[in-house]
């Protein structure tokens, strides 16, 4: 526990931050990509704020601050991921340093459009899986590891850091460590099954040159990067002639929208994407919904 400060002590930024950063951390379990935004988006309110500290900003600084950014050009989505950051901070600096009030508390979010996420349609998707070359040993592996991207709605990250321990191919399922450390077990499906099987019995030992535990090991033997893995996944796309948007998430968000098009629960396709919140889940949905207006508008006799 952080032992509080007097209001006249006036703690200096760097202090305040790190220990904000720390707690964080170390008691609410963030990831470290997580804690680098919030890092991002305090210092660039920091340097805003100039010489000024943390502890001596006002409602009205808040309100130069926002009003800045929008001189800037810079998108509510942006605006809305900083405020919520400052005001998690704010909420910090009360309760474990004695700040009488946060400079934040009638500051309101702004209004976003909802954005559809990309995804691929069904048979983008069989492109895609079918690019990798399976006559060698980076090609099978590629080859299993987008079938279980897409068959199990993994995050990159998820499945780059797995480990063989995690995947129970008797009983067919993964063991997925998610944001804040949260675990859930998602089944993999046959396709995906049978793919990490060939990979471990005939790719993985040709690509494992030290002693490790990563379930897909990189080039070198080593952990498998989020960023090499999806430079491998663009290529991929290129290679299966793939002219949809791509992003990191494209192929988890394919898993949830076809899931939902095919008739899966919305609470299961919840739990199985790791989302705390249904209505994080709930996107999707809208999702499905612009397919099935797309198939009545071109199939019904009068659409």
């Amino acid at each position: 526990m952080t032992r509080p400060a007097s209001v006249n002590a006036q703690p200096d930024n760097e202090t305040l931050l790190e220990a904000f950063l720390d707690n964080l951390y170390l008691e609410q379990g963030l990831s470290e990509n997580t804690l680098a935004s919030y890092r991002s988006d305090l210092l660039k309110f920091q340097a805003f704020l100039g010489e000024g500290l943390f502890w001596d900003v006002t409602h009205e600084t808040v309100e130069s601050y926002l009003a800045a950014r929008i001189d800037a050009g810079l998108k509510s989505r942006s605006t809305a991921r900083a405020l919520s950051a400052m005001k998690r901070f704010y909420q910090f600096l009360q309760r474990d340093y004695g700040l009488p009030a946060s400079p934040l508390v009638h500051i309101e979010q702004p209004k976003l459009a909802q954005s559809l996420p990309k995804t691929l349609t069904e048979a983008e998707v069989e492109a895609l899986l079918n690019a990798p070359d399976c006559d060698d040993a980076m090609g099978l592996r590629d080859k299993a590891m987008l079938e279980l991207l897409y068959a199990a709605g993994l995050r990159v990250s998820e499945l780059v850091s797995l480990r063989m321990e995690q995947v129970n191919l008797r009983q067919g399922v993964v063991l997925v460590r998610g944001k804040g450390g949260k675990e859930r077990m998602v089944p993999m499906g046959e396709e995906a099954q049978d793919w990490v099987l060939r990979f471990i019995q005939h790719g993985r030992p040709q690509m494992v040159k030290h002693a490790t535990d990563f379930l897909f090991p990189s080039k070198r033997g080593i952990g498998m990067t989020r960023q090499t893995f999806w430079h491998r996944i663009k290529h991929y796309a290129i290679l299966a002639g793939v002219v949809s948007p791509l992003s990191p998430h494209t192929l988890r968000h394919a898993f949830a929208t076809h899931l939902l098009n095919h008739g899966a629960d919305l609470r299961v396709v919840q739990m199985m994407l790791g989302h705390s919140d249904l209505s994080t889940t709930q996107i999707y949905t809208h999702v499905a919904s612009e397919r099935l207006k797309t198939l009545h508008q071109t199939h019904h006799p009068r659409a």
